[in-house]
């Protein structure tokens, strides 16, 4: 029997979460309410991402980092690719971040959609429906979520430094 990965957009979610968390113990169930997932998406999750690689396959405990980084830096933008939306609040991502306008200023803003956000720029939809939810709780899931997004969407110079501050993050 041939084993299907079938990777969804919120697992890369999860690993970073995972990683996020550092050498904190975690359990499913933690993940689920600190991502706003159902516990049973979490670990069909961890099924799939040790099917793909990306984490021990029997433990579930340990991401492989270097995989995942190689995946993010090469792969990502293939897989799942930005459709940009309209004009719309929301919360700051990809460039409009603020480790990233620490390095470059531009004339177009994008954020994640949320009713209750203050800022206003060209939507780009979340890897997950509770991920905005998700990283106003974790600022360092926030950023690395963020800098995920610049590959998506950046130019070579934005995403060049996008990549160098996730693998610091995650290597």
């Amino acid at each position: 029997m041939r084993l299907h990965n079938g990777m969804r957009p919120q697992d890369i979610v999860i690993l970073l979460k995972i990683i996020a968390k550092e050498e904190q113990n975690w359990n499913n169930k933690q993940l689920s309410e600190e991502l706003f997932i159902s516990a049973s998406e979490v670990s069909e999750s961890l099924g799939r991402s040790g099917i793909a690689g990306l984490i021990d396959r029997d433990k579930k405990r340990k991401v492989f980092r270097q995989s995942l980084m190689e995946f993010l830096q090469h792969g990502i933008r293939f897989v799942f690719p930005v459709q940009l939306g309209t004009l719309m609040n929301g919360m700051p991502t990809a460039h409009s971040h603020p480790f990233m306008r620490t390095h470059f200023s531009s004339e177009a803003d994008y954020v994640w959609p949320d009713a209750r956000g203050f800022d206003r720029g060209v939507s780009i939809e979340p890897l997950y429906k509770n991920q905005v939810q998700a990283a106003k709780l974790d600022n360092c899931l926030y950023q690395m979520l963020a800098l995920v997004d610049v590959i998506r969407v950046g130019r070579v110079r934005e995403t060049n430094v996008a990549v160098d501050e996730l693998k610091r993050m995650i290597l």
